[in-house]
């Protein structure tokens, strides 16, 4: 847990000091967005088919590996 939450505090800073690099260039993010020919209502319609097509997928997915590994859990060998 602990390497996850040091893992976005780095990501987190990294976007921070590109993000003030950027802002110092007079950049933000709506001529970025323009320049490579996207909009941001654009970017929410492929976020939304993206989250609608991995649903139905990763529910799925859950009902094979899931009860496998309960059944892991159960069989593994005692610890310590």
């Amino acid at each position: 847990m602990l390497q996850f939450v040091s893992m976005l505090i780095k990501i987190l800073l990294a976007s921070l000091l590109v993000g003030a690099a950027l802002s110092a260039l007079d950049m933000d993010a709506a001529q970025i967005l323009q320049r490579i020919g996207l909009t941001p209502d654009e970017i929410v319609a492929a976020i939304r088919r993206g989250v609608a097509w991995a649903t139905p997928n990763i529910i799925l997915g859950s009902f094979v590996i899931v009860p496998l590994w309960c059944l892991a859990y159960i069989l593994r060998p005692p610890r310590g």
